[in-house]
C-alpha cells in the first residue's frame, strides 16, 4: 500500500500546493494570492453543499455540479439594472484552472483524487489580438511634446515599449544602471522570474539618452513623475517614491492614443502586440519572437501568426486558378 493512499484534507492539500508553487515553481506572490483565492472558493463551496465530504470524496459528478455553480454565480457588485452580473466565462476559467492544476499536482504526489480532466474548462468567446501598424504607432508617438521634460519622458516610454515589447511591469521597474545604451541591450526579469535579453533600436536608445541627459537628478528609476509634490532631497527612498507605476503608464499610453485618434483604445499591452506583429510581418521566426517576448510556451506566441494572412492572401490570388475575375 502506498504511503500516500490516505489523501490529506482539502485544506492541507491547498497549503501543500501553494507551498509547492512558492518554493519549487517560484511563482509570483500575485499568482499565489489568486490561486489561493480560487481554491478557497472551491473549499467553501464543498463545505456548503457537501459538508460531510472532503477532497478524496469528490467525484466527477460533483465537479460538474461545481461548474454549474460557477456559471450561475453572480458578482458581488450589482449591475446598473440592480440584478447583478454573472461570472464571465474567462473568470470561471480562472477558478477551474487553479483547481485542475492542484489536482494534477496531487496526482503526481500519488494522492487518490479525481482526475482533473473531469473538470472541463468553460468555453468563452475568442478575442482578436489588438495591434497597430508602424504608421499608427508613429502617429501616437509624435503627439508627445518633447519641449517639456514630461512630454520627453512620455515619448521615451512609447519608443521603449515599441522597441522592446516589454510588459508594463517590466518597463516601470527599469533603473538607469539596467540599460546599456552602448550595446543597446539589457536583461529584464519577467514572469516566473525568467530572465531574458531585450534590445533597443538606435532611435529608442537615442531618445532614452536624451531624456536621461535632461534629468537633473540622481534617482535610480528610468521613468519617474515630474509633477506633484517631490520628496525631500536627502530622502534615501526619494527615487522609489517618484517611480512611475504601471497604472500611470497605462494612463499615459491611453492619453496619446486618444490624441492620435487611433481606431482602438491604447494600452501598453497593445504596444507589446504591435511590437510582436511588426517583427513577424517582417519575417522574424516564432522562436525568436518567443524569446524576445519572454513567453514560456511557443503556443502563446502563435497568436501573432494572424499577420501571415495578408501573405497567404497574395499567394492565393497569385497561384489559385480562379484568382482572376473573368
Amino acid at each position: 500500500m502506498s504511503a500516500k493512499d490516505e489523501t490529506p484534507t482539502l485544506s492541507a492539500c491547498i497549503d501543500e500546493y501553494l507551498e509547492y508553487l512558492t518554493i519549487e515553481r517560484q511563482v509570483s506572490p500575485f499568482t499565489i494570492r489568486n490561486y489561493k483565492f480560487y481554491l478557497l472558493k472551491f473549499a467553501a463551496w464543498l463545505n456548503k453543499f457537501y459538508p460531510d465530504k472532503d477532497l478524496a470524496d469528490v467525484s466527477s459528478k460533483m465537479l460538474k455540479t461545481y461548474r454549474v455553480y460557477l456559471a450561475q454565480t453572480k458578482l458581488a457588485c450589482a449591475s446598473r439594472d440592480g440584478r447583478g452580473e454573472y461570472l464571465a466565462p474567462v473568470t470561471q476559467g480562472y477558478y477551474v484552472i487553479a483547481l485542475r492544476s492542484m489536482l494534477r499536482y496531487l496526482i503526481r504526489q500519488d494522492y487518490n483524487v479525481v482526475s482533473p480532466e473531469r473538470l472541463e474548462l468553460p468555453k468563452g468567446k475568442e478575442h482578436s489580438i489588438k495591434f497597430l501598424d508602424f504608421a499608427h504607432v508613429e502617429a501616437m508617438i509624435e503627439k508627445a511634446d518633447t519641449t517639456t521634460i514630461q512630454g520627453l519622458r512620455d515619448r521615451v516610454i512609447m519608443e521603449t515599449l515599441f522597441s522592446t515589447g516589454l510588459r508594463v511591469s517590466e518597463l516601470v521597474s527599469l533603473n538607469k544602471t539596467t540599460i546599456n545604451l552602448e550595446s543597446r541591450e539589457f536583461g529584464v526579469v519577467g514572469k516566473g522570474k525568467k530572465i531574458r535579453v531585450v534590445f533597443l533600436s538606435d532611435r529608442a536608445a537615442t531618445w532614452i539618452e536624451r531624456y536621461l541627459r535632461e534629468r537633473d537628478d540622481h534617482y535610480h528609476p528610468v521613468f519617474i513623475r515630474h509633477s506633484g509634490t517631490k520628496p525631500e532631497i536627502d530622502d534615501p527612498k526619494a527615487g522609489e517614491k517618484l517611480r512611475l507605476t504601471s497604472r500611470s503608464v497605462q494612463r499615459i499610453i491611453a492619453k496619446y492614443g486618444r490624441l492620435a485618434h487611433l481606431p482602438m483604445a491604447m494600452t501598453p499591452h497593445v504596444m507589446r502586440h504591435s511590437f510582436a506583429t511588426d517583427l513577424i510581418s517582417h519575417g522574424a521566426g516564432l522562436r525568436e519572437v518567443q524569446e524576445m517576448l519572454g513567453h514560456k510556451n511557443i503556443a502563446t506566441t502563435q497568436i501573432y501568426t494572424h499577420v501571415t494572412n495578408p501573405q497567404l492572401k497574395s499567394v492565393h490570388e497569385k497561384y489559385h486558378s480562379t484568382g482572376e475575375a473573368e
